[in-house]
C-alpha cells in the first residue's frame, strides 16, 4: 500500500485522559501544515499552559533502526480529525473532537470509568467516521521502552508480553497503554499496531550520561537514564530543519518541552547528548505535581519520620509535589501567575520552577560546548511568554537575548536581531510524529522493514529470573 492510501490512527494515552488524531497520509505538507484541523488542534491546547493480547501479527523481527529518527524524507502527512477523552475514572468525563469541517466539532459526555471503557467510546467513535475497514493501522505512544526498545515497532504478543515485564518500570503509565493495545486487538484482529516508544529518542545516550551512579549490577537489570519526550523532541528536530536548516538543527540545540510534565534535552549533530528527566519521568525539573530531582536521602528520612511507605513516597512525589506541593493551592502555571503578587507560595513555585529550567539550560551548554539554539515548547512553553522571559533572564552570558515584543506576542524567533543565540518557539505534535513513524515501520512510505535484527545487547526484562 502507498503513502497516499494510509490511514492511521494515533492514539496518545495518558494517566486520565486519551489523545488521539487520524492522519491520511499522502503529498500534503508535513510539520508545520498550516490546515484547519492543525489550527484547530493548536487553539484547544492552548488550555494546557498548566495542566499532564493475544497474537497481533507476525513474529518476524519489526524492530526499525535509530536512523528512523533522522529528519527528512517525510512522506507527507495530514491530520484529519483530533481529540481526547478526559477525566478517565473520574465524574465527568468528556470526549471532544476538532477537525477542518463545523460538523467535526464535538464536545460530549461520556461513561469512562476506566481505560478499557474509554477505548471502548474511541473505537466506536472511529468506526462512525471512518468505518470498520476505514483505517490500516494505529499507532500508540508508550512512554517507557526499557533497554531493549531503541526504535518503533510493530505490537505483537512477544511485545506485549515485554510491557507486561516492563510495568514497573512505568506503573504509571504503561498498564493503561497496554490495556490500550489489546483492546483494539480484540475489536480490530487484523489491524496492524505499532508502539512509538517515548524514551527511543535518548536510548543511544552517551554512556557517560546515562549511567546512574548506584551499584553496577543494576545496570544489568536495565536501571539507567532512560529521558522522555522524545516524540516531542523527534518532532522539533525535523521543524527546526525546516524552518532553519540541516546545520542550524546539528548545532548545539536545547530543546525544552515544558508542560504538566517538563523535561529539557541537549543535542549536537542531531543527536542527544543528555536529557533531565531520568529513570522514570519523575525526575529533572519541577512540575505541575512532580517533584523533579530529589535527595535520595529525603526518601529514608520520611520514611523513618513520617511513616511512609515506597507506594505512598511515589505518589507524593508523582501527584502532590511539584507547583501543586510548594503553592499548595494549585498546579497551573496560568493561575499562579494571577495570585503570584498576593501568594508568597505561588510566587515562590514560579521562581523555582523557572530557576531550575534554567540551571538546566546552563548545565546543558556546558555538556555541549555552548549554545547556538534555544527552542521552547509543550503548553508552558509554547504559550507563557513570562515564564520564557524568567527562564532567559540571567541567561545573556551565553548569548540569549530575548526581544520583548516577539517573545510576549509568541512570535516563532523570540530573539533579539543581537542575540548570539537563536530563541524559538516551536509548537510541537506527538500525534504526527507517531503517524509518520507508523507510516515508515509498517512500509506504508515504501521503506522495506523486514528481515531486521533484534538488539544484539538485550536487557533480561523485569520479572523474567524473578526481579522486580
Amino acid at each position: 500500500m502507498s503513502s497516499a492510501g494510509a490511514r492511521v490512527l494515533a492514539v496518545n494515552g495518558g494517566s486520565s485522559s486519551i489523545k488521539f488524531a487520524l492522519f491520511a497520509g499522502g503529498g500534503e505538507p508535513g510539520p508545520g501544515t498550516n490546515n484547519e484541523a492543525t489550527k484547530a488542534r493548536k487553539h484547544e491546547e492552548v488550555s494546557a499552559v498548566g495542566g499532564d493480547m493475544t497474537e497481533t501479527g507476525s513474529e518476524v523481527s519489526d524492530r526499525v533502526p535509530s536512523q528512523v529518527w533522522s529528519a527528512g524524507n517525510d512522506p507527507g502527512i495530514r491530520r484529519v480529525l483530533g481529540g481526547e477523552i478526559e477525566r478517565i475514572g473520574q465524574p465527568g468525563a468528556r470526549m471532544r473532537v476538532s477537525g477542518g469541517q463545523e460538523a467535526d466539532n464535538i464536545s460530549r459526555p461520556v461513561e469512562a470509568p476506566d481505560h478499557t471503557a474509554a477505548a471502548g467510546v474511541l473505537m466506536d467513535w472511529v468506526e462512525e467516521q471512518v468505518g470498520r475497514d476505514g483505517f490500516d493501522a494505529v499507532g500508540h505512544r508508550i512512554v517507557h521502552g526499557g533497554p531493549n526498545h531503541g526504535g518503533p515497532e510493530r505490537i505483537t504478543a512477544t511485545v506485549l508480553e515485554e510491557f507486561h515485564w516492563l510495568s514497573p518500570f512505568d506503573p504509571e503509565h504503561l498498564p493503561e497503554e497496554t490495556l490500550l493495545a489489546e483492546a483494539f486487538h480484540r475489536r480490530f484482529p487484523d489491524l496492524p499496531q505499532v508502539a512509538c516508544f517515548d524514551t527511543a529518542f535518548h536510548h543511544d545516550l552517551p554512556r557517560v550520561a546515562r549511567l546512574l551512579p548506584i551499584p553496577r549490577r543494576f545496570e544489568a537489570r536495565g536501571v539507567r537514564r532512560y529521558g522522555f519526550h522524545g516524540l516531542s523532541y523527534a518532532y522539533l528536530l525535523e521543524e527546526l530543519e525546516r524552518l532553519d536548516g540541516r546545520d542550524v538543527a546539528e548545532g548545539r540545540v536545547v530543546l525544552a518541552h515544558l508542560g504538566n510534565g517538563a523535561s529539557l534535552a541537549a543535542v549536537h549533530h542531531g543527536k542527544p547528548v543528555d536529557t533531565s528527566m531520568g529513570f522514570t519521568p519523575t525526575g529533572g525539573v519541577p512540575m505541575s505535581s512532580r517533584s523533579g530531582d530529589l535527595d535520595p536521602g529525603l526518601m529514608f528520612y520520611l520514611a523513618r519520620t513520617e511513616g511512609l511507605d515506597a507506594k505512598q513516597l511515589n505518589h507524593m512525589v508523582s501527584f502532590e509535589s511539584g507547583l501543586l506541593g510548594i503553592s499548595e493551592t494549585n498546579s497551573d502555571v496560568r493561575d499562579l501567575l494571577v495570585r503570584e503578587e498576593k501568594d508568597v507560595p505561588a510566587a515562590e513555585a514560579i521562581a523555582l520552577f523557572c530557576y531550575q529550567v534554567k540551571k538546566w539550560i546552563g548545565a546543558f551548554a556546558a555538556a555541549l560546548g555552548g549554545l547556538d539554539t534555544l527552542v521552547f515548547s509543550g503548553g508552558i512553553g509554547e504559550n507563557a511568554s513570562t515564564i520564557r522571559a524568567r527562564i532567559c533572564g540571567g541567561l545573556e552570558f551565553l548569548g540569549v537575548r530575548l526581544d520583548p515584543k516577539q517573545n510576549a506576542a509568541s512570535d516563532t524567533v523570540i530573539s533579539a536581531a543581537d542575540s548570539r543565540v537563536s530563541v524559538r518557539v516551536i509548537h510541537t505534535d506527538e500525534e504526527y510524529m507517531i503517524a509518520k513513524l507508523v507510516i515508515r515501520t509498517l512500509g506504508l512510505a515504501g521503506g522495506d522493514m523486514t528481515g531486521m535484527s533484534d538488539n544484539p545487547d538485550r536487557v533480561p526484562s523485569p520479572g523474567a529470573g524473578g526481579s522486580e
